[in-house]
């Protein structure tokens, strides 16, 4: 097949959308596919996985490149000829994409994968809500199939009438994430650093800003024998640095590669704070290293913790109490064997979900969304 990958991210910026982009283009290079990436103007890489990248105007949102509508789009679609546009997280750039794409009969699949309008209301735009409801509307309205992660996605795009909505998860690496690896001698060395005394550690990896409300786990103050770690930047890493200056914490930048999976290797529990994910692909991570996850009872998490069995769901409104994020990461504190069969659950339940064949399912809903454009094309 050939395939126009239009990103609302991409390299060199680091998120899960960027992400998941490149385990697509991995995935298609595998598989002998044809492929180009349409992207903002950020310094973006000339090709990538043997791809041709093609950059268009750009301007900076909160430092964030936000691709424009441009012209180019269309005359690059028309050089390239696709049998099928992915749109990775739709919304100017990509928006326009489909937009063109459906005049010249390509078919297109929109994958919904950031949750914008939740964050308009978490950064104090929260008038803007409907408003972001409404361009995602359109936009996805207009592709052939939108696919979402996660059972609360396809709900809330359900409520916003968003149609032709179905599933598709993320893959996870299983081997760059995997239990052996606390064995690794970067591991043992990350771990000294990290629990000089034996401390059990509290990991959480991801994105240092308001919509993640890593601010939660100010609510760990005082419980003994632990050390937290965080991985990632932003830009409410200073405002947590000051908020948790008397906190057990260890602040360990932004990782990636061999690094990350020694990160993980190291933590004994992972943690995650915010209750605006699409889909948690961190706890996907977390659980291909044999750990235990708590993470919050809302959205993505949902589907990928089964409650007391791999980790627990915590009620994001509470401070305290029985069912508060304090009290089950305590539980887990306190219990090393519980930690352990836990953690081995976690590990066993993502064993299905590699890549390749969650990227092969991928390519199963290219092919379904070009059997009516094959159809309409013989029939003239």
């Amino acid at each position: 097949m050939r395939v126009a990958v239009v990103t609302e991210s991409f390299l060199p910026t680091i998120n899960g959308v960027t992400n998941s982009v490149k385990k697509v283009l991995d995935h298609l290079a595998l598989r002998g596919h044809e492929a180009i990436v349409i992207c903002p103007a950020a310094d973006a890489p000339e090709s990538y996985a043997g791809f041709k990248v093609h950059q268009v105007p750009a301007v900076a949102v909160r430092e964030f490149p936000v691709g424009l509508p441009n012209l180019a789009v269309q005359r690059i679609l028309d050089d390239f000829a696709p049998d099928v546009l992915h749109a990775a997280s739709p919304v100017l750039l990509g928006g326009h994409a489909i937009l063109a794409a459906k005049r010249r009969g390509i078919p297109a699949v929109a994958i919904f994968q950031t949750d914008i309008a939740g964050y308009t209301a978490r950064n104090g735009v929260g008038l803007m809500r409907e408003l972001a409801w409404s361009v995602l509307r359109y936009v996805h309205n207009q592709a052939d199939r939108t696919l979402a992660p996660s059972t609360a996605s396809i709900r809330d795009l359900a409520r916003n009438r968003i149609e032709r909505v179905e599933r598709w998860g993320r893959g996870v690496d299983l081997q760059a994430y995997h239990p052996q690896h606390r064995q690794d001698a970067a591991t043992r060395r990350l771990r000294a650093e990290l629990a000089p005394n034996g401390e059990t550690v509290i990991g959480y990896v991801g994105r240092l800003a308001p919509e993640k409300q890593v601010e939660r786990l100010a609510q760990l103050r005082g419980l003994p024998g632990i050390r937290i770690a965080i991985v990632g930047d932003g830009p409410s890493e200073p405002a947590l640095r000051a908020q948790f200056a008397e906190l057990p914490v260890v602040f360990l930048g932004r990782r990636t590669g061999a690094e990350l999976s020694s990160a993980y290797a190291a933590f004994d529990v992972f943690v995650h704070t915010g209750t605006e994910e699409t889909f948690g692909q961190t706890l996907q991570e977390a659980h291909a290293t044999g750990l235990p996850v708590v993470a919050p009872l809302a959205g993505g998490p949902i589907d990928l913790i089964t409650h007391g069995t791999d980790g627990y769901l915590f009620d994001p409104s509470i401070d305290g109490g029985p069912d508060s994020m304090r009290n089950y990461i305590e539980r887990l504190v306190e219990n090393a064997p519980l930690r352990a069969r836990m953690g081995e659950a976690g590990r066993r339940r993502v064993l299905d979900r590699s890549w390749e064949s969650v990227c092969d399912e991928l390519v199963d809903h290219y092919r379904a969304v070009c059997v009516p454009a094959a159809i309409t094309t013989a029939a003239s």
